[in-house]
Order: structure tokens, then C-alpha cells, then sequence
């Protein structure tokens, strides 16, 4: 009896110490499998990381090479002034590009602090499971202690980072200090041209002046040379008369003695400018006065192209009755506001 005593105590103890082994085993392998996962997500986020700091490094690369674009372009300002203008519009374009890759710079930096944050709060869960499992691996405080040291690796990336955000919007205030510069300059080489097309212009008037004569019909009134519209037409007509052609060779030969001394790089061109009286016109060729002053202007450019003045060089516009230089309405009044106006002037 007492030997059937033992085997069965015996027999009862042994299922309930392999049910403690066994779930004791199952607990072991449930923390590294745990352990495994979390290693497996953070070399994910940590491999995104690299991959993130690698395209600001490129970004970092590119801003670089567009500052070198925007020196290239201020030498090329000093070499042609005419150019001037395309490449501020160029230097703006880039300006807006590099303000919005800053702005994805910023955008990656919040991202990853975002990684930083929740990889410190997985830390900090795979820690409190490591307090409660210490002393049944010594697997999971290496594992532990590589994790810390990703965290660290981690930090030292994200400094770079900050690092490079911050030179990366210094040359963006270089930037912007140059596109200011370029600004200054072309306002200063536009009054420059400005000036030296007036220079040419009073050339310009002198010489048609002193061909001419003094003519009580033809004036020279602020920056436009007026002749009379009976100087060059009939009344009520577009048709240059011979006198009108004879005064418009005059102008001809003077436009083109001009033009050979003006450079090449200042663009310039002769506005023909037809204004009208008060008085309505409707016959069978105009119905308006707008359209008997385009056609004197127009008649008048196609003579000029005739006499050898290149066709980019003119432009012809009509006024009607809209652009009176004598207010009133006596026969003398709207006899001055009937004219042809000449005008040098920037393209």
C-alpha cells in the first residue's frame, strides 16, 4: 500500500511540473518573438531614415549647384544687359524652387521626428518588458542594448539632419540677397538705355528739325514729332499726297542715318501715332474716325518700309478723335488735334 501510495503522488506531480515547463517555454519563445519583431520594425524605420537623409543630401547637392547657376548668371548680366531680364525671371523661378524644397526639408525633419518619437516610445515599452523578463535571457538585454544604440545612431542622423535644414535656408537668404542685387542692376541698366535712347532721340529730332525747316505745321511737342494730317493727306483721306511723301523722305533719310549709330543690343522702335478731329466720319471706306486714323498710320509705316526703314523698326496705331491735344472745338482746334505724331521709343 504504501509503494501504490507513493506512485501515485508521484503520478500527480509529474503533469502539473510539465504544464509550469511548458508554459514557462511558451512565454520564453512569446518574448523573442517579440523581441524579433520589434528589431525587424526598427531596422525598417532606421533603413526609411537613411534613405530620407540620403535624398536631403542630393536636395543639399542640387541647392548647391543652383547657387552656382545664379553666379553664372550675374557674370552673364555684366556681358549682355539685354539678357538681364530673362534671367531674374530664371533666378525667381529658382528661388520659389528652393523655398519649396526647404519646405519638403522641413516636412522630412517633422516626419522624422515623428520616427523618433514613437521609436523612443517602443523603447520605452521594450524596456518595461524587459524589467519584468530580466533574469530569464540574457539574449533580450543585448538585443536591449542594441536597440539603445540604434536610438543613439538615430539622434546623431537626425542632428545632421537639423544640421543641414539650417545651411540649406542660409543659402536660401543668400538667394534671395542675390535676386535683390540682380533687381538693383537691371533698374540701373534700364535707365541707362532709357537714357541713351533720349540721347538719340533728340539726335533723331534735331536732324528731321533742321531738314525740314521751320514749318508752322510740323512740331516737335514733349518726345513726339507732329506733322499736321494736311501736310501727308487730303481731307477724309488716307492716301499720302506727293508733298507728304516728300516730307516723309526727309524723315526716312534722318530714321535712317540714326539708326546706324544706335547699338544693336538697344531695342527701339518708330511709333506712328494717327489722331483724328471730333467731327464723324461714315463714307463707303471709313465708318469712323478710329479707322481713317489707322489707316494714315498704317499708309505711312508702308511708306517708310518703301524708303528702306526696316519693318521690326516701325509700329502703327490709331487714335481716333480720342487723344485731342486742343481741347476746344473752334475750325483751329480740331485742325491741331488732325495729325500724325512720331514718336523713338523702347520696344
Amino acid at each position: 500500500m504504501i509503494s501504490r501510495t507513493r506512485r501515485r503522488i508521484g503520478a500527480d506531480i509529474w503533469p502539473g511540473f510539465v504544464d509550469a515547463l511548458s508554459t514557462l517555454l511558451l512565454l520564453i519563445i512569446f518574448l523573442l518573438s517579440l523581441f524579433v519583431l520589434v528589431q525587424f520594425f526598427l531596422s525598417q524605420t532606421l533603413s526609411g531614415q537613411d534613405e530620407a537623409l540620403k535624398r536631403l543630401n542630393q536636395q543639399v547637392s542640387e541647392l548647391g549647384e543652383l547657387l552656382s547657376m545664379e553666379r553664372q548668371a550675374s557674370a552673364d548680366l555684366r556681358l549682355n544687359v539685354a539678357q538681364l531680364s530673362a534671367s531674374l525671371q530664371s533666378a525667381t523661378v529658382k528661388n520659389d524652387d528652393l523655398s519649396t524644397r526647404i519646405r519638403d526639408l522641413k516636412a522630412g525633419l517633422s516626419a522624422a521626428n515623428e520616427s523618433r518619437q514613437r521609436a523612443q516610445a517602443e523603447i520605452a515599452r521594450l524596456t518595461a518588458a524587459a524589467a519584468a523578463a530580466r533574469g530569464q535571457t540574457d539574449q533580450a538585454r543585448q538585443k536591449a542594448a542594441g536597440l539603445e544604440r540604434q536610438l543613439a545612431a538615430l539622434r546623431q542622423q537626425l542632428a545632421q539632419l537639423q544640421a543641414a535644414l539650417e545651411s540649406s535656408e542660409s543659402r536660401d537668404r543668400e538667394s534671395k540677397a542675390v535676386i535683390a542685387d540682380l533687381g538693383r542692376r537691371l533698374n540701373v541698366a534700364l535707365a541707362a538705355k532709357v537714357h541713351e535712347l533720349a540721347g538719340y532721340r533728340s539726335e533723331f529730332f534735331g536732324r528731321l528739325r533742321q531738314a525740314i525747316g521751320n514749318r508752322a505745321d510740323v512740331k516737335i511737342v514733349g518726345d513726339r514729332f507732329v506733322f499736321q494730317s494736311e501736310v501727308l493727306f487730303a481731307s477724309g483721306s488716307a492716301e499720302l499726297g506727293e508733298e507728304g511723301k516728300a516730307q516723309l523722305d526727309t524723315l526716312a533719310r534722318a530714321l535712317l542715318a540714326i539708326a546706324r549709330k544706335i547699338p544693336p543690343d538697344l531695342k527701339w522702335v518708330l511709333r506712328v501715332d494717327g489722331h483724328t478731329d471730333a467731327v464723324p466720319i461714315n463714307n463707303e471706306k471709313f465708318r469712323s474716325n478710329w479707322e481713317l486714323s489707322a489707316a494714315r498710320a498704317l499708309s505711312v509705316v508702308h511708306y517708310l518700309v518703301g524708303q528702306g526703314v526696316p519693318p521690326n523698326r516701325l509700329a502703327a496705331a490709331g487714335f481716333g478723335e480720342f487723344q485731342p491735344i486742343a481741347p476746344g472745338n473752334t475750325p483751329a482746334d480740331r485742325r491741331r488735334n488732325r495729325r500724325i505724331e512720331f514718336k523713338l521709343t523702347e520696344r
